[in-house]
């Protein structure tokens, strides 16, 4: 306790030369502004994922089973069939996905089919992200409907309301390709324009997909009984991590369940990766910041050379003034890890509120306008325990070797 209460008064006491105070500030500054850096850009990453998350909760399902090998299974499969006794299902759905050719006049692209049944108006929340005048229709004793994203209708040049049919084309399951008549390989469909296109914000779903009849896939793509994936929408109250474990024990090993953070592993993965090397790389101008802190204690060592050789007169060892030092150097980084936490927790909080740092304009074709921020409790204590294990770390050798070379002088 006497080496803690020595080095306390060292930190606080002014020191008789002026560029020590000068040091020390910059020290406790710099360890301070890495700190808050730390929790913001992990509370901004935090903020992306969630945003990211409530975004493809439009789109997709709160299940997924898709086959473990292969791209289809049969609907009639006995465990696929027991899907629809299992209590807390509230909804669910066959669906048939692959890709396509869509052609709407002289305009191309290459695009993804996701034939649904009726009820996937009710499976999602496909009606928060629709954009136009018409509404969610899939087919009529006429004609079948096709609802594309909103990146698809800019490729495609063809409007919400598009006139003539959009034509689709999948490629025959069987038979070679015919080089006289390619075309000949190729099966064919249209889709007419219920006046409506959705926008989930993302590339991947408004450039690419094409909501449509699950008949209408079935027929394209030369499936009979096979399908590629059942989505399910979840009973109000049913725990979805119990019930994703319990599907996954009741369907064995041929299927796989998948839930919105899994569909979407790839987005997921990405900003987890990122957080982590962000974590890193700030993790070592932690470590930079503690160089500045070696340099204060060599200045104050030097200084209080006078104290150290009466604290050894008194009878104190050389640990016992290593101790001093090392509290010294250790405070010094807690002061400014808990100066730099309770700025970013305060900035984090500010940018929740007020949305001040934006990601452009009026009009930003983000999803957002501000920088999404979401401070976890786990992310604050990770930064304060960085810091100090950095701090101790960094400063630990150092006052050992100056000690020493001290008490030898």
């Amino acid at each position: 306790m006497l080496s803690l209460k020595i080095a306390l008064r060292y930190i606080f006491s002014k020191k008789r030369h002026n560029v020590i105070n000068i040091v020390s500030g910059v020290s406790i500054c710099g360890v301070a502004i890495a700190t808050m850096a730390m929790v913001c850009i992990l509370s901004v990453f935090n903020g992306f994922r969630e945003l990211a998350a409530s975004l493809f909760t439009a789109f997709d399902p709160q299940l997924k089973v898709v086959a473990s090998a292969g791209k289809t299974f049969l609907k009639d499969d006995p465990k696929i069939l027991r899907l629809a006794e299992t209590d807390g299902i509230a909804v669910m759905t066959h669906v048939i996905e692959d890709n396509v050719l869509l052609r709407y006049k002289e305009k191309q692209a290459i695009g993804v089919l996701k034939g649904v049944e009726d009820n996937f108006e009710q499976l999602t929340m496909i009606d928060s992200i629709l954009v136009g005048n018409g509404d969610f229709v899939l087919n009529d004793p006429v004609v079948d409907y096709g609802i594309p994203g909103i990146g698809l209708i800019g490729t495609l040049n063809c409007g919400l309301k598009y006139l003539e049919p959009l034509e689709v084309y999948a490629p025959k399951r069987e038979g070679k390709i015919s080089m006289a008549n390619p075309a000949s390989s190729f099966k064919s469909d249209y889709l007419y324009s219920p006046g409506v296109a959705f926008a989930v914000q993302q590339a991947k779903y408004d450039n690419s997909y094409v909501i449509a009849p699950i008949d209408l896939a079935r027929r394209l793509f030369g499936y009979d009984k096979e399908i590629t994936a059942v989505e399910l929408k979840l009973q109000p109250g049913v725990d979805e991590e119990e019930f994703e474990r319990r599907l996954e024990k009741s369907l064995g090993s041929d299927f796989k369940v998948m839930n919105r953070f899994e569909q979407q592993a790839d987005v997921f993965n990405i900003v987890r990766i990122e957080k982590f090397m962000s974590y890193v790389f700030l993790s070592f101008i932690l470590v930079v910041s503690g160089l500045n802190i070696i340099g204060l204690l060599s200045m104050l060592i030097i200084e209080k050379r006078d104290d150290v050789k009466t604290l050894g007169d008194m009878g104190a060892d050389r640990k016992m003034i290593e101790r001093i030092f090392l509290y010294e150097g250790w405070g010094i980084s807690l002061i400014g890890a808990t100066a730099g936490i309770v700025l970013g927790v305060v900035l984090c909080l500010l940018q929740q509120r007020f949305q001040f740092i934006t990601l452009g304009g009026e009009e930003s074709l983000f999803a957002v306008t501000g920088y999404p921020v979401s401070l976890y409790f786990r992310d604050v204590i990770l930064t304060f325990l960085t810091v100090a294990v950095i701090g101790f770390v960094t400063v630990w050798y150092p006052v050992k070797l100056m000690c020493r070379r001290l008490k030898n002088a």
